[in-house]
């Protein structure tokens, strides 16, 4: 597996310390850094249908090897309560670790991580606390396989990124975002591409998410057949 070689991390981190991350050099923590079979952003705690997901989190589908956490999703023999088949997928979150690691205002969090390709697809990283408190850092679907939606969802502010050299199913790409309080900035490959101007307010905190979610159909297409969807990650590092 070829890893993520770039090195991308933006001028915003000067004067900062990097206080927190994860390499994926070692077996996932579980229960002690991360969680993988609950979040509180699910309302059945291990899936969510109401957001036209297929997940059913199954922790077992993050492995790690040569520095790489691959989020494999199969189909699942479960049925969701809207009737459609889910799908076994990996979730990462600091929620309930004993860890209970959280970002917050002021912190700039990086991840490098290789696009999916796979129909249906939903990578994801974020964050959520006490049921808001949510920043996309990224969200992907291989339907628009340029674009990345880049999102604040505590002072509501959104924007389409679309870059076609940077940007596309199987690529690597370091994407960050600087929670700042009157102004969230992301970063793509260390270039400044989105600024909101609304921040997340003084006082913000949230516990990270990082996630392989499969699309139910209703805004992207649905996976189109039983094969494996992968989504794979270098690292994710937060800088205060």
């Amino acid at each position: 597996m070829t890893t993520h070689s770039g090195t991308f991390t933006p001028t915003t981190t000067a004067g900062r310390s990097l206080i927190w991350s994860e390499e994926f050099d070692t077996p996932i923590a579980w229960g002690a850094r991360w969680v993988g079979d609950r979040t509180s952003a699910y309302r059945y705690c291990d899936h969510n249908p109401d957001d036209n997901k297929l997940d059913w989190l199954t922790p077992d589908c993050v492995t790690v090897s040569n520095g790489v956490a691959t989020f494999t999703a199969v189909p699942a023999g479960r049925t969701l309560e809207n009737g459609r088949q889910a799908w076994h997928t990996g979730l990462l979150t600091t929620e309930y670790s004993a860890e209970g690691f959280q970002v917050r205002t002021g912190d700039y969090v990086e991840t490098g991580v290789r696009l999916p390709r796979g129909t249906g697809a939903w990578p994801a990283l974020w964050t959520w606390k006490d049921g808001e408190n949510e920043v996309d850092s990224f969200e992907y679907h291989p339907d628009n396989p340029h674009l990345l939606e880049l999102s604040n969802h505590v002072n509501r502010a959104e924007t389409y990124h679309t870059d076609v050299d940077a940007i596309g199913p199987d690529r690597w790409v370091t994407i960050g975002t600087d929670y700042g309080a009157t102004c969230v900035d992301w970063y793509v490959n260390g270039e400044r591409v989105f600024s909101d101007g609304t921040g997340v307010g003084p006082h913000w905190s949230a516990y990270l998410i990082l996630n392989l979610s499969l699309s139910a159909g209703e805004y992207h297409p649905a996976p189109c057949g039983p094969a494996p969807i992968t989504f794979d990650v270098d690292h994710v590092r937060v800088y205060r």
